[in-house]
């Protein structure tokens, strides 16, 4: 007996891949007969409606009855759609067959290509050979361009390992040179070149959306729906011709982010959004599901969420054979086989197919006889077959039934590569193809490039007046323009000066507030101005409350497409929770992927929707670069502006939280990120300031960025502004105060941030008092402003030797300034030793370094060594190391102030 039979007999003895359960014996075969023509006289006579409708009054009575009923939301593994329900194709199947073909060749042209030069700069080939049919139906037919006013398209979330496909069809299109093809992946290169995904920040002018680190295109394309049905319910733009498409693996479903938030696309009736994914059932490594069914299991994930899903699994070939099957046994056959096994198929002969599939069933053997082997080899997946993507499409636009839907696609990962990787796990990432594989690919797809040639893999490009060019542009130019695309001039808009944020200001002075509460005033006068009140989007997850913001629910409402169906529980007071459907604040509940993918979608409604809107998001700060830093990284590269606001900020400001709630390293992870400018204020004119020079900035001037500002719950008064601190402030630092002290023995500079300037302000008085030192106290804002500034000063230098040196603000304000330098924040000290080489003097930093805990707040202080003793103690050592003290007037120091030097470091701690 030879393998293969072995394998077939052990599949038909052990049910390998039975998904189904085990039907219950049929007790009355002849009522169950009468119940189907039943059911079959009501479809033919009533329609597929009125059935629905009994099954559903069935199964009601049944439960009321209390008859257990199956959970089972998935369908058989069939198509969704019947052949007799398909719509007629309408465009020209060969012309667009020829085009999806020579875009495909040059596709993998341009990663192969890349990959015979030196350096070996990758690129994927496979995803996109699994799914050229699933875009080029959607290019021809359904992605909605931006049109005339250059903001009426649809958002397309591309999946990111599919851009050499997008690529290619710019270039058809010409819209890209092939120059810029042949630096696929070399940026740097003479002439410019592509980047490896799709990245707005390297290409302005193309892409729109980061999609390439999984799971974020996803969950961003639900939260751009639901910003679109925001955008169009207050009034800010009609967008209801616009669609929000998302392109992504079915591997890529297990990123949390991907299925997360899709509870919130049903609950919010986001008809606009379709989800697109490619079931080509492989990852890098192997299958998806190797012993399961991927389709089925997302098919009942969705359908439990409310969405509609579509199915398009089998190819048209399939459908004459599931018609002549009587006995339900194909169908029974197709549910039956695991996943694992399907992928075994596409790398076999249609010979192993007929036996190891067909072969379980004596009757399937019958129903193929007629088929050759090779016949049986080419019968393709529904998600390579232009008349089932369209007519899954087609059916995704027109249902408009107030559920978002998701079509679920059946492909063949590395389609067309042959033994290059064809259904191979090494697929995802296949780059290379020999001379023998690339002549087999050019006449597969029929690309006119000679023997000769083909080992150069040289790009194809029909000619302008060939009808394959003239079909494809026009296409295009009916749908509204090509896609994807950005424009690159953006609208601005009037901003309140600061003279106009001068009450809110002074409605602060000398009160004992936290700057977090200066944070929420600064947005509800932002809310209440004539000029960009109505385009400020207030977000926050579940937090309003904590952060003091429900003076706002009433006033502005908190966003519901549904608006309020209930009376809330705390209705009969001021502050009540008021959601309606013009609802401008954007309360998110417990989810900051969901709240930052709003931010995303509300920060760059400039470049999608022609409108600025200014997102305003507040959170708790342990919970933003730390959490979900990869999509405020996404953030940057899609050209996000908009504020960040790290509330409750601080390791020992927010005290009784604890240690997974202590920010001590926000900002210095904010660091990395070159759009964001980061801020520490202490007092509420600093915020004010600050939030009045962002909206300037990015909505006056248009500069693409974003402002991040630490905001603490530590209450404290707050003074009036002092005269001339502005540029300061921005430019992150300004002398605040100083002290001289009688028979001064020294003077020395303190820096401070945040609610930890007042321990530098103490620590102060007590150098002054009790050991005759006089001091400057400086209110540093943003150690990394500063930073990057001297940085950029200093490169100009190194690389302009000959020229006049340029000087930093940090090293011009400093200049002659008498040291030692003692710099204390909440944070981590790594945070201020970034200005180390531009501080002329000796510099010491104190900081947050270790684990948070539970304490009051002059206990954490003095645990990390940031109150004003500690200040105290540093500075008296840093003096005394310089020979202007003694070393035992810093022991009697420690001593006097009860400080234990035995105590463990708390870095380790």
């Amino acid at each position: 007996m030879s393998e293969s039979e072995t394998v077939a007999k052990a599949e038909i003895a052990q049910n390998l891949g039975e998904l189904q359960r085990n039907a219950d014996v049929d007790v009355d075969s002849a009522e169950t007969q009468e119940w189907l023509a039943s059911l079959d006289y009501v479809l033919q006579s009533k329609g597929p409606e009125r059935v629905k409708f009994l099954i559903d009054q069935l199964r009601d009575r049944a439960a009321e009855e209390g008859v257990p009923l199956s959970s089972d939301t998935s369908t058989p593994y069939v198509n969704t759609i019947a052949p007799h329900e398909q719509p007629a194709y309408p465009g020209n199947r060969e012309l667009e067959r020829r085009i999806k073909s020579i875009i495909r060749w040059n596709a993998m042209a341009m990663v192969v290509r890349a990959n015979k030069r030196g350096g070996g700069v990758g690129g994927h080939i496979s995803t996109f050979a699994s799914s050229a049919t699933l875009y080029e139906v959607a290019f021809n037919h359904f992605f909605k361009g931006r049109g005339e006013d250059g903001y009426s398209g649809d958002s397309i979330y591309f999946q990111g390992h599919a851009s050499p496909g997008m690529y290619s069809r710019a270039f058809v299109e010409g819209r890209l040179s092939e120059e810029k093809l042949e630096n696929f992946r070399r940026e740097l290169a003479d002439g410019g070149g592509l980047s490896s995904y799709p990245h707005p920040w390297l290409m302005p002018d193309f892409w729109e959306y980061p999609t390439v680190s999984m799971g974020l295109g996803p969950i961003m394309a639900i939260y751009q729906a639901r910003f679109n049905e925001y955008m169009n319910d207050r009034g800010m733009k009609d967008t209801k011709g616009q669609k929000v498409w998302a392109f992504l693996g079915d591997g890529e479903c297990d990123e949390p982010e991907t299925l997360g938030a899709i509870g919130l696309a049903s609950r919010e009736k986001l008809d606009n959004l379709i989800f697109v994914v490619n079931c080509n059932l492989q990852r890098l490594d192997g299958p998806v599901r190797g012993n399961g069914k991927i389709i089925q299991e997302l098919e009942s994930i969705f359908h439990g969420a409310g969405w509609n899903v579509i199915k398009v699994i089998w190819g048209s070939e399939w459908d004459d054979l599931l018609a002549r099957d009587k006995t339900g046994l194909l169908a029974k056959r197709m549910n039956e086989v695991v996943d694992g096994q399907y992928q075994k198929y596409t790398s076999m002969p249609g010979s192993y197919v007929r036996e190891h599939f067909f072969g379980k069933y004596p009757e399937l053997l019958e129903l193929v006889a007629h088929l050759s082997d090779e016949k049986i080899e080419k019968i393709r997946r529904g998600g390579h077959d232009p008349e089932k993507v369209y007519a899954a499409y087609k059916r995704a636009m027109d249902l408009n039934n107030g559920k978002p839907t998701v079509i679920l696609a059946k492909t063949i990962k590395g389609y067309g590569l042959g033994e290059a990787g064809e259904g191979r796990n090494v697929a995802h990432n296949q780059k290379k193809m020999n001379e023998a594989e690339l002549l087999e690919f050019r006449t597969r797809f029929g690309i006119p490039i000679s023997d000769s040639e083909v080992g150069n893999t040289p790009f194809y490009k029909p000619s302008d007046s060939s009808t394959e060019i003239k079909y494809l542009k026009e296409r295009r130019k009916v749908l509204g323009g090509s896609v994807p695309s950005r424009p690159t001039v953006h609208p601005t808009m009037e901003v309140p000066s600061l003279e106009e944020f001068q009450k809110v200001i002074s409605k602060m002075e000398n009160k004992s507030i936290s700057t977090t509460f200066a944070c929420v005033q600064t947005l509800i006068a932002m809310c209440r101005d004539k000029k960009i009140g109505k385009n400020v989007v207030p977000i926050v997850p579940d937090e309003s409350r904590t952060f003091g913001m429900e003076g706002m629910f009433r006033q502005f409402g908190i966003y519901a497409h549904a608006g309020q169906l209930y009376e809330p529980a705390d209705s009969g007071i001021v502050s009540y929770y008021k959601e309606a459907q013009d609802g401008q604040i954007l309360e998110e509940g417990i989810t900051e992927c969901g709240s930052i993918s709003s931010f995303n979608a509300a920060g760059t409604a400039y470049s999608c929707h022609g409108v600025n809107m200014i997102p305003f998001y507040i959170y708790y700060s342990m919970f933003g670069f730390q959490r979900i830093g990869d999509s405020i990284w996404a953030a940057a590269d899609m050209r996000a502006k908009g504020f960040l606001v790290g509330g409750t900020a601080g390791r020992t400001t927010l005290n009784g939280e604890g240690l997974q709630h202590q920010d001590g390293h926000s900002l210095l992870n904010a660091i990395a990120f070159p759009t964001v400018r980061a801020y520490d204020p202490a007092f509420a004119y600093e915020v004010v300031v600050i939030v009045q020079e962002g909206l300037q900035r990015m909505y006056a001037d248009g500069e693409q960025c974003i402002y991040y500002i630490t905001a603490e719950n530590d209450e404290y008064v707050h003074p009036p502004m002092p005269e001339g601190c502005e540029e300061g402030i921005i430019k992150g630092m300004y002398k605040f105060k100083s002290q001289d002290a009688d028979g001064e023995k020294a003077r020395v500079q303190l820096f401070g941030s945040g609610a930890i300037l007042n321990s530098a302000l103490k620590a102060q008085e007590i150098l002054a008092e009790k050991f005759n030192i006089s001091s400057d106290v400086w209110s540093v804002t943003s150690y990394t402003q500063l930073r990057r500034e001297a940085g950029a000063c200093e490169r100009w230098n190194r690389l302009h030797p000959t020229e006049t040196p340029r000087k930093s603000y940090l090293e011009e304000t400093l200049e002659g300034v008498e040291g030692p330098f003692i710099s204390a924040s909440d944070y981590v000290r790594a945070l201020g030793e970034q200005l180390t080489p531009f501080i002329p003097g000796d510099y010491f930093v104190l900081g947050t370094d270790g684990m948070g805990r539970s304490e009051t707040r002059e206990a954490l202080r003095r645990h990390f060594e940031v109150d004003a003793e500690s200040i105290v103690i540093a500075t008296l050592y840093r003096l005394a190391k310089a020979g202007t003290f003694k070393m035992a007037d810093v022991a009697q120091a420690i001593k006097d102030f009860d400080y234990d030097p035995e105590k463990v470091d708390p870095y380790f701690a």
